[in-house]
């Protein structure tokens, strides 16, 4: 189901759970789901309970503000992946983080796998500190 404001997608499965992705922030999250339920009520189907919303996984996007070797990194850092040939970034797990991140050469960076806006933070600020270590031209 997609829903036009706020502007998200959903899965909503036959068990009752709904995956709502593309919102920005919870506020737009609780927006969604109370926007899929009224759906969902249209089509006369009662719902009985609301359970608590649980992120499982958020995105952020942005730059370190450098211009990144991403030969060099590959090179270095372990847990990495970099096909150029198939894709232009390279993929780095951070160590003892459940983030993971796409790295691309002009310092654009995409963090998945993180819980909070404090996980992201803190994954994104220990990144800066081990590009800032690697990252040699």
């Amino acid at each position: 189901m997609r829903i036009k404001e706020p502007k998200t997608s959903a899965l909503v499965f036959s068990s009752g759970r709904i995956v709502c992705t593309g919102a920005k922030s919870m506020a737009k999250v609780k927006d969604s789901i109370n926007a899929i339920i009224k759906n969902i009520e249209k089509i006369k189907i009662k719902i009985k309970s609301h359970t608590p919303i649980k992120v499982q996984n958020m995105v952020g996007s942005g730059s370190v503000g450098l211009d990144l070797n991403l030969n060099n990194l590959t090179m270095t850092l372990e847990n990495t992946d970099y096909e150029p040939e198939q894709f232009p970034g390279l993929v780095y797990k951070l160590p003892g983080t459940r983030a993971t991140f796409l790295l691309f050469s002009n310092g654009k960076i995409v963090c998945t796998g993180t819980k909070s806006e404090k996980d992201l933070r803190d994954a994104v600020i220990k990144l800066i500190g081990v590009l800032k270590k690697h990252n040699k031209k």
